[in-house]
């Protein structure tokens, strides 16, 4: 979906002005595509706009000193404009680009990948290192004091020839920040740990809970290779179960303050491409020693559960453990058992599958918000092109293995929670914070105009009640997302309503999780590919054995959890720009030919219209509708013939020709083909 769509819930909502701001203020600076810089007002929503000249080399995400211009400076409409005064810190110096020639000082230009970085980076023919033009590279700025000039730079590394699907997949990753292989000390580590605890494994065994008796196996898309987490299933008596929820236990081998631990904090998770995976652990831990895998002693962190058919939890236990995995099902394969009612092991997952509807209905009825939106798969061939652009099915196995987690997660958390508020210590929860009722107020005008309601507790449609508060629940939101099912606007109006809540994030501070209607949250269950998870199993451990409580731990892993949330956030960009590259590369093959699509967005220069089967994203200029002049009309989210009255609305279905695609710039362009 492109950032372009939903003009409501893009508006800027500012709070009273101060009357008097500080001189200069500090803090991190937003810098958009178009090259100008945005620096949030201290306690208010209200952001101060920096045009590009006043940036003074600022970039994207920088900390700076920023000091406010003269209210005679300021624009017409009476918004903000500042001025960087000093960089405190950059957040990062090299940048993924492609070498261009620079015959006037026989080295080469790179223009960056990041469109945010608004200068390309001048690179001295001393510090080409081996580049050709039409390269992707990564830059590094060494120098730079004139916004009016270009940086000055040197090539670091040269990752491959543009438009290769190797070379594209990595510089996506290395311009999100990650690093693809890891240093040798590390892998060294990881081999060291790896072989001495392979060594001492039946010493280990003897101090640890023992499964390896149970019925146990793990559930995973087809191509995974690491697997952090399995269940087993021991029925006690007619209606009652003994069920294990067993996760890869990564804090076994890696260690506080040791350099797979550094290497692991530093990468926080395992980022997914279209393609790949980037791991946060080497392999040799990740998809081997760590992973569950088949027919083998692993050695586990357990939240095993005494249950009833309806759900119930009777009485629960947490440990470290010893499991070895019966099968390896996929999802498709365990949904085959489910479906055709025979099979291995069909009456352990009949029962947890009838377990996990009982969870899931629980949690609906407890106000968890239904988001389940579509997912898009790729087929590639030997080269890595896309041939086949497909959405991923949800089976009843994902939500199985999604209930048992979920309830591994939240009990865990209360758990902790619950010992530590008598003692003072810390803990990683996963918190949601409640919706912005002005953005939620902007949701429901959105979702209006497309015809339908969002209705709070007085039922009148907008999102606030008299006193400004906020006044739409969990359960109106789902019952508008059972209204939607099936009609163009779903994807739409899911897409809007997610960006209307809060952003789930990491915290020491326990506020409980809105959209799951959970009091209690964290992340337990996949320690080999997110950080966070590693913590919460040290600090379980810390708890079940009486461990030393550290002073300042609160401040320690606060900082912990804010940069896991940022890395999370950059993983995500990640998958979705390689992505929309496989989607623009496959729209390539198909340029002249015919589609239907939906609108699913609308801006003064065009139509974004998103392919029905592939949700591959492009934009029709207003220019190429027909032979009439359109103008937005931001109240009716829509485009306006001026002489026919024409109208192309949010959620129209429409069909359109693929007319070109950029792969660089990874942009569509489609044109109207009119019925």
């Amino acid at each position: 979906m492109t950032n372009f769509l939903y003009i409501a819930l893009m508006k800027k909502h500012s709070p009273p002005r101060q009357v008097n701001p500080p001189a200069r203020m500090r803090g991190v600076i937003s810098v958009s595509s178009k090259g100008v810089g945005y620096f949030p007002m201290p306690d208010t929503d209200e952001s101060i706009e920096i045009e590009t000249e006043a940036l003074r080399t600022a970039l994207h995400r920088d900390e700076v000193e920023v000091s406010i211009l003269p209210p005679t400076i300021q624009k017409k409409d009476g918004s903000r404009q500042g001025r960087v005064e000093k960089i405190i810190r950059r957040a990062k110096t090299r940048f993924v680009g492609v070498a261009q020639t620079a015959p006037e000082n026989g080295g080469i230009f790179v223009v960056p990948d990041d469109k945010r970085m608004y200068r390309d980076i001048l690179i001295p023919k001393k510090s080409v290192a081996g580049a050709q033009a039409g390269e992707k590279v990564i830059a590094k700025i060494v120098e730079w004091t004139d916004a009016k000039k270009s940086p000055i730079g040197e090539i670091t590394s040269v990752i491959g020839k543009t438009g290769e699907h190797d070379t594209e997949m990595r510089a996506i990753v290395i311009e999100s920040g990650f690093d693809i292989t890891f240093p040798e000390v590390v892998s060294t580590e990881a081999e060291k740990v790896a072989a001495h605890e392979r060594a001492r494994f039946e010493e280990e065994v003897k101090l640890r809970r023992d499964f390896r008796d149970k019925i146990t196996f793990t559930i995973d898309p087809v191509d995974a290779k690491d697997f952090d987490d399995a269940l087993s299933v021991e029925r006690l008596d007619d209606n009652t179960f003994e069920i294990g929820v067993h996760i890869a236990d990564v804090s076994h081998y890696v260690k506080p303050n040791s350099a797979l631990d550094a290497e692991a904090l530093k990468r926080g998770l395992s980022v997914y491409l279209v393609d790949r995976t980037i791991p946060m652990l080497p392999e040799v831990l990740s998809n081997d020693l760590c992973s569950l895998n088949p027919n083998v002693p692993r050695l586990a962190f357990s939240a095993v559960f005494k249950m009833n058919e309806a759900g119930q939890v009777l009485d629960q236990w947490f440990g470290k453990t010893v499991i070895n995995s019966d099968k390896r099902f996929s999802y498709e394969d365990a949904q085959a058992v489910l479906d055709s009612k025979s099979g291995l092991y069909f009456k352990e997952l009949d029962l947890l599958n009838r377990i996990a509807k009982k969870l899931q209905a629980e949690k609906f009825e407890n106000g968890a918000i239904d988001f389940e939106t579509e997912e898009v798969k790729f087929r590639l061939d030997e080269r890595g092109v896309p041939i086949e652009v497909y959405r991923k099915e949800r089976l009843e196995t994902h939500k199985l293995i999604e209930e048992f987690m979920l309830l591994a997660n939240r009990r865990v958390a209360e758990y902790v929670f619950k010992a530590n508020k008598k003692k003072g210590a810390a803990f990683i929860y996963r918190i949601h914070d409640l919706p912005n009722p002005d953005k939620i107020a902007d949701l429901a005008t959105f979702i209006k105009a497309l015809g339908f309601e969002l209705k709070g507790k007085k039922g009148e449609s907008g999102g606030k009640s008299s006193q400004g508060g906020e006044d739409v629940t969990s359960k109106d939101i789902n019952d508008l997302l059972r209204k939607i099912n099936g009609s163009p606007q779903e994807s739409l109006i899911k897409t809007a309503a997610i960006r209307s809540m809060a952003k789930a994030i990491y915290s020491t501070k326990n506020i409980g999780h809105f959209g799951l209607a959970f009091e209690y949250y964290t992340h337990f269950t996949s320690p080999i590919r997110r950080y966070p998870d590693l913590l919460v199993h040290r600090l379980l451990h810390r708890e079940l054995v009486g461990g030393k409580i550290h002073q300042d731990e609160f401040a320690f892993y606060e900082q912990i959890a804010a940069e896991a949330s940022e890395k999370e956030v950059a993983a995500a960009e990640a998958e979705r720009n390689s992505v929309k590259y496989k989607q623009v590369e496959y729209m390539s093959k198909h340029v002249g030919e015919i589609f239907d699509g939906t609108i699913s967005g609308v801006a003064e220069w065009g139509i974004f219209i998103e392919e029905k089967h592939t949700k591959c994203e492009g934009m029709i200029r207003l220019r190429n509708l027909g032979n009439d002049f359109y103008v937005l009309d931001k109240k009716r989210y829509a485009v306006v013939g001026e002489r026919t009255g024409k109208i192309f609305s949010l959620g129209d279905e429409i069909k359109f020709k693929v007319a070109s695609a950029d792969l660089e710039k990874r942009m569509l362009d489609y044109t109207y083909v009119a019925k």
